[in-house]
């Protein structure tokens, strides 16, 4: 688990909010490289990878999203403040006196200010201190500039690991741990590896690349809640329980039905994730891409989504590749 901590830890550690992912999709084309047999961009910062038979009439896509959840400038004010407003859906209720990094020229760190009495109800307004005077500010910072939450990546008891960004660069280790399962493998169905923008703003990055790959099926690869208080429990994971498999009108049933088969089979944990509707993830915006694309859906049990402080247990991240990586190998035209 060592290596695949570290793979976690390198992906996490770089910056990536909605449209400014050119740093996060460097790192993860240089890091699935050595399993695929080409890596392309698109100009949506889409990163893709080929591998399996190329050409093959099965044509398998599998994404997962590299944008994070953050925080964009707005304007900055004369004292020296940094007004913000969300860029995705991070949670508001943990914002106060979290660190963050603003990207912009150079980078800064700052910590989202209190500005409201604690007993006072809070106002949708925020606003990140940097330490600087509004002179000082207006030369190192600009509104539009994004902003991450930051927390120094934490092992905490067994396999379980805490930072920001889980959502869904575990996912995208899902992903290319899975192309090194499958690397000798001689698989009969080209595989496309799409590491995608904008999830977080709306999944345009999975719908523009799944009209680029026209596949004849797909697998989205997220995260979803694992148990916490507060959270239904028939609405989640368990961290340590594998991957769950999504059940949804969006979703292909048979593909989500053969997921759980495979993982019986296998002696892999699993968990089944039943939703009514869509399922606020890149999944709903492939299946509907060209003429339809039959879907399927895992995630990975996640705590605290949406803070600097997300908590996953790396060994679902290893049984979801395991699980894709044996769903791919019985795909035959």
């Amino acid at each position: 688990m060592e290596k695949l901590r570290k793979l976690v830890f390198r992906l996490c550690g770089e910056p990536g909010l909605p449209g400014e992912e050119h740093s996060a999709a460097a790192l993860l084309a240089r890091e699935i490289a050595p399993f695929a047999d080409r890596v392309e961009t698109d100009a949506n910062g889409n990163v893709f990878a080929w591998l399996g038979q190329q050409g093959a009439k099965e044509r398998v896509l599998l994404d997962a999203h590299m944008d994070q959840v953050g925080l964009i400038v707005t304007r900055l004010e004369k004292n020296g403040l940094v007004a913000v407003d969300r860029c995705g859906g991070v949670d508001r209720r943990v914002l106060p006196g979290t660190p963050v990094l603003v990207h912009w020229a150079k980078e800064l760190a700052g910590v989202v200010a209190l500005t409201e009495h604690p007993e006072k109800e809070q106002s949708d307004r925020l606003w990140v201190d940097c330490g600087q005077s509004g002179e000082e500010l207006r030369r190192l910072v600009s509104p539009g500039a994004r902003i991450t939450l930051w927390q120094r990546p934490v092992s905490l008891l067994g396999d379980r690991i805490s930072c920001a960004a889980l959502d869904d660069r575990s996912g995208c280790a899902v992903l290319i741990r899975c192309a090194e399962l499958l690397k000798e493998e001689p698989l009969s169905c080209e595989v496309v590896i799409q590491l995608s923008t904008l999830e977080e703003i709306g999944c345009q990055g999975a719908g523009v690349g799944a009209y680029r790959v026209q596949p004849t099926r797909a697998v989205a690869v997220d995260v979803s809640f694992a148990s916490q208080p507060g959270v239904p429990p028939e609405k989640c994971g368990t961290l340590g329980g594998g991957p769950m498999i999504g059940f949804s009108p969006v979703l292909d049933g048979e593909m989500s039905r053969r997921m759980v088969s495979l993982a019986q089979h296998n002696g892999i944990p699993y968990s089944c994730e039943i939703m009514g509707g869509e399922t606020s993830t890149n999944g709903d915006r492939i299946a509907v891409s060209r003429s339809g694309v039959p879907t399927a859906l895992l995630s990975v049990p996640l705590r605290n989504m949406h803070t600097a402080a997300e908590v996953i247990d790396l060994r679902d991240v290893e049984r979801t590749a395991q699980l894709l990586a044996s769903y791919l190998k019985e795909v035959r035209e």
